[in-house]
C-alpha cells in the first residue's frame, strides 16, 4: 500500500487577507512614524537656526551712543578783568542718547562734571529716563558753574588775556537693555569731552569727545 502523502493544508483565503492587511498597516505606521520623526527633527533644526539668527541679529544688544550736539555758556560777565561772583555761570549742553536696540534703554540719573584747569568748577545730576527702541532721546543738560572756583584756577588770568578757556566735561550714564525678559545687558557709558571757549565770540570751538563703555 502506497504511503499516503501528507499535504499541508492551505490557509483559508480570509486569514491570508487579514495577514496581508495587518502587514500593510504595520508598514504604513512605520512610514508615518519615520515621516513624523523626520518632520520633528527638521522643525527643531529650523527653530534652532531661527533662534541663533535672531540672537545674533535682532536680539543682539548694541551699545547706546551719547553725543553732545552743542554747548553754550550764559551769564558769563566780566567786570574789570574779573567774573561777577554774585551770578553763577550757566553751561547748557544739548545731549542726545541714541538707542539702536529693539528694546527700550532705561537709564538712571545722569551725572555731569565740568573741569577747568584740572579742577571741578560745576556739577549736576539729571533725572533718569529712557530711550525708546531705535529712537534718539534729546536732553538739555544744565550745569551751574561757580565763579569763585573758576577764578581760583592758576591759569585763569593768562587764559583771560588770551581770550580762550579750555574746559572739559565728564558725563556718566548707567542703564539697562532687556529684550523679552530673556536677554539682559547692563551698560555704563562715560563721555569725556574737551572744548575751547572763546570769549570774544562767546562760543565753543574744537570740541573732542571720547566715549567709554563698561558692561
Amino acid at each position: 500500500m502506497a504511503e499516503q502523502q501528507h499535504v499541508k493544508p492551505l490557509a483559508p483565503a480570509a486569514f491570508r487577507d487579514e495577514e496581508e492587511a495587518l502587514s500593510t498597516q504595520l508598514n504604513l505606521r512605520k512610514r508615518r512614524y519615520v515621516l513624523c520623526c523626520g518632520c520633528i527633527s527638521a522643525l527643531s533644526l529650523i527653530l534652532a537656526v531661527v533662534v541663533l539668527v535672531l540672537f545674533f541679529t535682532l536680539f543682539r544688544i548694541h551699545d547706546p551712543k551719547i553725543k553732545i550736539n552743542s554747548v553754550t555758556i550764559q551769564r558769563l560777565e566780566l567786570i574789570n578783568g574779573s567774573l561777577r561772583n554774585d551770578v553763577n555761570v550757566t553751561l547748557l549742553a544739548d545731549v542726545s542718547v541714541t538707542n539702536p536696540n529693539v528694546a527700550t534703554f532705561k537709564f538712571s540719573n545722569i551725572t555731569t562734571l565740568i573741569y577747568y584747569g584740572g579742577r571741578v568748577i560745576g556739577e549736576a545730576i539729571h533725572l533718569q529716563g529712557q530711550a525708546k527702541a531705535r529712537r534718539t532721546l534729546l536732553r538739555n543738560v544744565t550745569v551751574e558753574l561757580d565763579p569763585e572756583k573758576i577764578e581760583a584756577v592758576p591759569s585763569f588770568r593768562s587764559d583771560l588775556n588770551s581770550g580762550a578757556f579750555s574746559i572739559s566735561s565728564y558725563s556718566t550714564i548707567s542703564g539697562r537693555v532687556k529684550i523679552l525678559k530673556i536677554v539682559k545687558k547692563r551698560v555704563v557709558v562715560r563721555l569725556n569731552c574737551t572744548t575751547t571757549y572763546r570769549i570774544s565770540g562767546r562760543q565753543f570751538v574744537g570740541e573732542s569727545c571720547r566715549p567709554e563703555l563698561d558692561f
